[in-house]
């Protein structure tokens, strides 16, 4: 039951850092506009709520596992990153930025299996 727990909490983590991301875009849009226009209050106004956001789930999620864990799926965020300027701004990505995205990827793949076998070793 504990194994299922473990993989809900990575599953909101996971969602939580693509929130979290979402504000760096909403910060370049906000960027885009004309200084003090409503869009540019608007934009920032999503910056914070999102932040706000991440910062209370954050709280809620580090409860339930490591904080070592915790930041060290925060690199995904580099990723979101990636695909929010391929989708939102069209952006292309370069192959040092996928190559750089896949370490990414298996670092946090390979953290998460160590962690886990660390968990069963204890058991």
């Amino acid at each position: 039951m504990k194994q299922k727990s473990n993989r809900f909490y990575y599953f909101l983590l996971h969602v939580l850092l693509m929130v979290f991301s979402l504000s760096t875009v909403c910060s370049k849009l906000a960027g885009r506009q004309v200084l003090f226009s409503f869009k540019f209050f608007l934009f920032y106004g999503l910056v914070i709520f999102l932040l706000f956001i991440y910062a209370f789930a954050w709280q809620q999620i580090i409860k339930h596992m490591p904080l070592t864990t915790a930041y060290a799926n925060k690199a995904v965020t580099v990723v979101w990153g990636l695909i929010w300027g391929m989708l939102m701004f069209d952006e292309k990505p370069t192959l040092g930025k996928i190559v750089g995205a896949a370490v990414i990827i298996a670092g946090i793949i390979l953290f998460a299996y160590s962690d886990s076998r660390e968990e069963l070793s204890h058991e």
